[in-house]
């Protein structure tokens, strides 16, 4: 007579519902943001304070209309401090964010959030709702998601 099955009895419970991990559990939503009018000065003053690499650049009714990032503080450095010529009166933030900014959604599993940073190259993504900011995915907050995930779950 031969094995009719090896596999063993199976445990029809064994398909549970997955709870998701998404990005609203674990974006930051105390962001320190900037306005287009502020000096460049001033965010690099704040970068440091806060210990950031960059932060959300917003309008007065909180909608997302750029970013800004040390690599931009240091391209101005780079084109007017580093060779030692008087500041630009345009030395603000609205003259060096980056416009095309690229966001994520509350409600993504934090996990496509992790492929979307790999593919993009990016360190952060705010996020928006209904047009307004209501945080910022970094890629810190994908690795403490991570490491809840192996402490719950992997052996």
């Amino acid at each position: 007579m031969g094995i009719k099955s090896f596999q063993g009895k199976r445990d029809t419970n064994q398909a549970k519902a997955k709870e998701q991990i998404l990005v609203a559990d674990y974006m930051t939503t105390n962001l320190i943001t900037f306005k287009a009018e502020d000096s460049l000065d001033h965010v690099i003053s704040q970068l440091i304070t806060y210990k950031i690499s960059g932060g959300p650049v917003v309008n007065n009714k909180n909608e997302l209309i750029g970013i800004i990032s040390e690599t931009d503080c240091i391209k101005h450095i780079s084109e007017s401090k580093y060779y030692n010529m008087p500041s630009d009166t345009n030395n603000t933030v609205g003259k060096y964010m980056v416009r095309d900014v690229d966001t994520i959604d509350k409600n993504m599993n934090i996990f496509d959030a992790a492929f979307k940073f790999i593919s993009s190259h990016r360190r952060r993504f705010p996020v928006i709702e209904n047009g307004k900011l209501i945080g910022q995915l970094s890629q810190k907050d994908v690795l403490k998601a991570a490491i809840k995930v192996k402490g719950n779950t992997w052996k």
